[in-house]
């Protein structure tokens, strides 16, 4: 899930924000009311995403902290502001935002706000000369070494190494990942597989696509991955022996 920093120096707005944020599916990061206090929390918290109130205490407003964040990481994201005057507005193009919000707004206003910016991020991202990342045929992305998988509401982060194995099943796929959790993405295995390095994930069976370097035992027949038995089809045996000495 998209893990989302916020600064906002209005109690009652913030709290608003970050429970719409949690019910939506986001992780939250602890709100941060200051220019100081918000580089702190991205040091600490490593956001995907930021949620920056233009107007918050302090000797430096949410503008310069937008600057800052541009000069200082890559973080996309959107300003907040109850002020729409031109001024403003033309001040906070400069550090080009993914994003404007003007309060009062819902919570419906919020998602889409955070799930278009990102996208739009995402999408601006991939022609860059530094990273090629790309938007899969399913509607998820591949940004540096992770897959952001959509889920409901959400885009996850799911780093490719942490994917142990994939699964099968008719017109979906069981992402099965090093955290326990698994996802669902509507695809045939084949097709899924174009996002992957084929010299770390491996066809092993009609059903299933394993990591390399999370396997744990083999023998003739199966294989496993954290206590997982997953079968090997003879097609498939001598090759992924020859991947396994190699790997």
């Amino acid at each position: 899930m998209l893990k989302i920093g916020i600064v906002e120096d209005e109690m009652i707005i913030s709290e608003n924000i970050k429970s719409s944020l949690k019910q939506l599916g986001y992780e939250v990061t602890p709100v941060a009311t200051n220019f100081d206090e918000a580089v702190a929390m991205i040091e600490a918290e490593h956001p995907d995403f930021l949620v920056l109130d233009i107007c918050i205490q302090g000797e430096h407003d949410g503008i310069e902290l937008g600057s800052y964040i541009n000069e200082n990481y890559e973080i996309p994201f959107i300003f907040l502001t109850g002020n729409s005057d031109t001024v403003n507005v033309e001040r906070a193009k400069l550090t080009n935002p993914v994003g404007y919000l003007v309060k009062p707004f819902t919570k419906e206003d919020l998602y889409t706000s955070i799930e278009i910016s990102f996208s739009s991020y995402l999408r601006s991202r991939s022609t860059g000369p530094q990273l090629e990342p790309a938007r899969s045929a399913n509607g998820n992305y591949i940004v540096d070494d992770s897959l952001f998988i959509k889920e409901g509401s959400s885009f996850y982060k799911v780093p490719f190494k942490d994917i142990l194995y994939l699964e099968s099943d008719h017109i979906y796929v069981k992402v099965a990942t090093a955290n326990d959790k698994t996802y669902i993405v509507r695809s045939s295995l084949q097709q899924f597989m174009q996002n992957f390095d084929p010299e770390k994930y491996f066809r092993v069976h009609r059903s299933y696509v394993v990591n390399l370097d999370c396997v744990e035992s083999i023998n003739s027949y199966h294989l496993t991955i954290r206590g997982k038995q997953i079968p090997i089809s003879r097609n498939f045996r001598d090759e992924l022996l020859a991947k396994l000495r190699t790997a």
